[in-house]
């Protein structure tokens, strides 16, 4: 049903690849095994990248590069790659017992030449738990990926087999998969809200790094110039963070993406971006807020010292430009909530007329919480020039009935559902005569409506209910409800019947 118009990724052979990826990960974790499968991923990428350069500047009556000079190359074109890195080499030397250990020495020897790759790339490969017939066999397979012809380097083949295996891994992983990956459709849809043409792009938990990709894919397809762009992120976890430079860097894309918390040591301090896209982890507890109580960041209240998103929310406005517009999830929660100072909070940035427009979202789209969540855009400047003035206006969106299921555990948004979305918010902000009023979609409110509703910003209380569905008959909700529940009944089962199974595996007689 849903591949017509799926955003997901659609090559042919990459499911393929990650089955037979998967079926070698023998007893490792998919924690485990994603830094091993990702981390050959871009050995593959960037030794084939060194080659076609090389090739291409051997067979060139111009070139005086020198591909064996370290520095001279690396000044002059990118990465390089030693002699004993390159996947020819690895390859030769497959069925050796010491291929673990010639793989880490490959890796180091990357970070040594290359100082921006310094405490990325994954160094584990000699292990025990790594069976060597299991990583003999990746190698063999991830061979197979080709990118030194043209065709393949136009279709980002390399980089599109990492983000689709970044997903996976994020699926395997449940809970922990959402640490560092956002579902690309709603990523697309925050790209094409904030429309990241020109400036600084900033990404304080930036994850693996998708909301820069999807920014440099924006660009590319309305005809810029990624050089329009200046790339600055930071991140918590140093695994995550390798995976980011990694991402990026398979890409070709420069970032300055630094190694750090967020909140106890802003690595950007000084910056004022134009553009800010974020996924924050939802509700995070422990972020030690009652040691920042006092932060020249909480303009707008103190946010709670068990739960950071509306330190998040003052986070970002703090790195925004006087012109500057900022797209972020958050949970559905900081629609409503009054506890702990959070109301006054949300009052307070209300007051300050920086909300431009708030997104409820559909359900089942993340891998790693069924919270329901929601987009908030903010906007510094609210009578720019180049749009209406919508100052003391927001656009609330109820998007909750879009996206399709790609399985029964997972949603994603259709390329339409994002365009309907954007061009119902470039509308409204262009003020071109386009937008309109959707009972039950979406509605343009003042302040004055907001300051009735107690400074609540759920879209349902002001875009109203649909008539289809406040006609629906009694048998029609009863069927529908019986529908939803024979659901949930099933689920559990099979919930319950995989609980058995593990403790049956564990020797507990059920």
């Amino acid at each position: 049903m849903a591949k017509n118009h799926s955003t997901s990724l659609n090559l042919g052979f990459e499911e393929k690849l990650w089955k037979a990826a998967d079926k070698l990960r023998s007893n490792l974790d998919a924690s485990e095994y994603r830094s091993v499968v990702l981390g050959l991923i871009f050995l593959k990428y960037i030794s084939d990248t060194f080659k076609e350069d090389n090739d291409s500047y051997t067979n060139s009556s111009v070139s005086s590069i020198d591909f064996e000079d370290i520095d001279e190359y690396s000044n002059k074109k990118g990465f390089s790659v030693p002699l004993t890195a390159r996947w020819d080499y690895i390859e030769k030397n497959v069925k050796k017992s010491e291929i673990g250990q010639l793989i880490d020495l490959a890796m180091e020897s990357i970070e040594q030449d290359n100082p921006s790759l310094r405490g990325v790339l994954p160094k584990n490969y000699s292990r025990e738990a790594l069976e060597k017939g299991c990583l003999s066999d990746l190698i063999a397979l991830i061979g197979t990926i080709g990118l030194v012809d043209e065709e393949n380097i136009s279709k980002d083949i390399l980089g599109r087999v990492f983000e689709y295996f970044l997903g996976q891994f994020a699926e395997l992983e449940g809970k922990k998969g959402g640490q560092f990956y956002t579902p690309p459709s709603v990523v697309r849809l925050l790209v094409e809200m904030t429309k990241p043409f020109k400036g600084q792009v900033f990404d304080p938990c930036c994850g693996s790094g998708g909301m820069f990709v999807q920014s440099e894919k924006f660009i590319e397809l309305h005809g810029g110039k990624n050089s329009d762009i200046l790339i600055y992120g930071q991140e918590s976890n140093r695994t995550t963070w390798g995976l980011c430079k990694m991402n990026l860097a398979i890409r070709g894309i420069i970032g300055n993406i630094r190694w750090g918390d967020s909140f106890s040591n802003d690595l950007h301090e000084n910056l004022e971006a134009d553009f800010i896209l974020a996924n924050p982890p939802f509700n995070a507890k422990d972020w030690k807020g009652d040691q920042l109580l006092q932060d020249e960041r909480w303009k707008y209240g103190i946010p709670p010292a068990r739960n950071a998103n509306f330190a998040w929310v003052q986070h970002f406005i703090h790195h925004l430009s006087p012109i500057g517009i900022a797209g972020f999830i958050l949970t559905n929660g900081s629609l409503s909530s009054k506890t702990s100072n959070v109301g006054n909070i949300r009052k307070n940035i209300l007051e300050a007329d920086l909300i431009d427009c708030i997104v409820t979202l559909p359900d089942k789209l993340f891998y790693n919480t069924g919270i329901p969540a929601c987009l908030w855009i903010i906007n510094r400047n609210k009578k720019n020039g180049k749009f209406k003035d919508r100052r003391n206006e927001v656009l609330f969106i109820d998007a909750r009935c879009l996206g399709v299921l790609v399985d029964r555990a997972h949603r994603e948004l259709t390329r339409n559902d994002i365009q309907r979305i954007s061009e119902t918010y470039d509308n409204w902000k262009t003020g071109n005569g386009e937008y309109k009023n959707i009972l039950g979609f979406c509605k343009s409110v003042n302040m004055t409506q907001i300051r009735d509703h107690n400074f609540i910003l759920t879209p349902a209380r002001y875009v109203g209910v649909p008539k289809a569905v406040e006609e629906e008959s009694f048998t029609g909700k009863m069927d529908r409800l019986t529908s939803e529940l024979a659901e949930q009944f099933k689920q559990a089962e099979e919930l319950t019947k995989s609980i058995r199974n593990n403790l049956g595996d564990l020797g507990y007689d059920l």
